[in-house]
């Protein structure tokens, strides 16, 4: 059997979520993004899924542009958000975004999902105007993630399926070492949500060096 485009999958990932599907830690999530997107600046939604963020931005008085990897999430994003300026990253062709053309990166829940993070985030710093931020959430897999999952056989299987679109799992010190690696300066590295033993969130913002 022919393997598919990498395009193909995220478009058949798409067709099976629902249209009233709510995104994880959404109340979150649109918290952290809007505390650091003022009126006026230019955002990129990176990985803008059917468009709940961009409304939210656009909504603030933000000049949003929306990208995507599948065209079912381009397609939803704009029916949200009409007249959304909402571009197609296409499988290995670059951010299509202009050098230095926006004031942040909003990428709430994306980078878990990228198979080679390195040059995804030398992209992101590409498209970032000088001392522009980087807005980062990704699931937290700290010690006692690792032993909530290690404590139940079910749940470890099903957190590391591996027909899962989730390929990166992160703690704040492997994602701050990986942002400054790749040219930022992280400003904010911190730990919200969950009870113990229950899902939490990274939340990470970082500079432009």
């Amino acid at each position: 059997m022919a393997v598919q485009p990498a395009i193909d999958l995220h478009d058949a990932i798409w067709a099976a979520v629902p249209y009233d599907a709510v995104p994880e830690v959404l109340t979150l999530r649109l918290s952290y993004l809007l505390a650091h997107a003022r009126r006026g600046v230019t955002v990129l939604d990176l990985g803008c899924g059917a468009g709940e963020f961009s409304a939210a931005l656009t909504k603030a008085g933000a000049e949003v542009i929306a990208v995507d990897v599948a065209a079912e999430a381009r397609r939803r994003a704009r029916e949200r958000v009409p007249g959304l300026d909402a571009r197609l990253w296409g499988h290995g062709a670059p951010l299509p975004v202009d050098d230095n053309a926006v004031d942040v990166v909003w990428a709430g829940e994306v980078i878990e999902h990228v198979a080679d993070v390195a040059p995804w985030l030398s992209e992101v710093r590409r498209v970032l105007k000088p001392r522009g931020s980087l807005l980062v959430t990704t699931p937290h897999h700290g010690p006692l993630t690792m032993l909530r999952l290690a404590l139940s056989p079910r749940a470890f299987q099903r957190h590391f399926d591996p027909r899962s679109d989730h390929v990166r799992f992160f703690s704040p010190a492997t994602l701050g070492r990986l942002l400054d690696d790749l040219g930022f300066d992280v400003a904010e590295l911190r730990v919200a949500g969950g009870r113990v033993l229950a899902r939490s969130t990274i939340l990470a913002r970082a500079i432009r060096a």
